[in-house]
């Protein structure tokens, strides 16, 4: 009997197996894409991966506006002539990945006289209005690093001083309200 009930739970454990196999396997014929697409989309339901929360620390590039590392940080820009005084960093910074790279665009705006949609549209590659449609671009939906948007907008311009210069600025900035 007892022999019975090991083959009958090997046998089950066999068959699952090879079952889950032929399912690795996807579709095939017509339909088979969408079929696959669909699969795809629900599978991440059952990997154990996905139940657990990343880490939810911040890394200091947030774009929360309430903050107050962000509220410093909009405070200083305003006082020194960088962001007018009814913008803030969340406004201006939505659409950059690091904090860092927007403040430095910021920066090189304020210093050459740029206009930060088209450099902002440069930098992210992500076109906000129909004021940026008149703006130097570079090619695709990729965004360009700050010294090349410079040289797109202003090519007789120092390109790469003033996007050192900025980056340097827009750390000493981040360096300051986080402290």
């Amino acid at each position: 009997m007892k022999k019975q009930w090991m083959m009958a739970a090997i046998l089950a454990v066999g068959v699952s197996m090879s079952a889950g196999r032929v399912s690795a396997q996807g579709p095939a014929g017509a339909g088979a894409g969408q079929a696959a697409d669909a699969a795809s989309h629900s599978s991440h339901l059952y990997n154990p991966i996905k139940w657990v929360k990343k880490d939810s620390k911040p890394n200091g590039n947030s774009f929360d506006a309430s903050s107050d590392k962000n509220k410093k940080l909009t405070l200083s820009l305003q006082e020194q002539g960088v962001l007018a005084a009814d913008a803030s960093i969340g406004d201006k910074c939505g659409d950059f990945k690091e904090l860092g790279d927007c403040v430095a665009a910021l920066h090189v705006s304020h210093s050459l006289g740029l206009d930060f949609g088209c450099l902002k549209a440069n930098v992210t590659g992500v076109l906000d209005s129909a004021d940026t449609t008149s703006c130097q671009r570079a090619g695709g939906d990729k965004g360009a690093n700050l010294e090349k948007s410079i040289h797109m907008i202003k090519p007789d311009a120092d390109a790469k001083t003033a996007a050192k210069d900025a980056e340097k600025k827009a750390k000493a900035d981040l360096k300051q309200t986080s402290a």
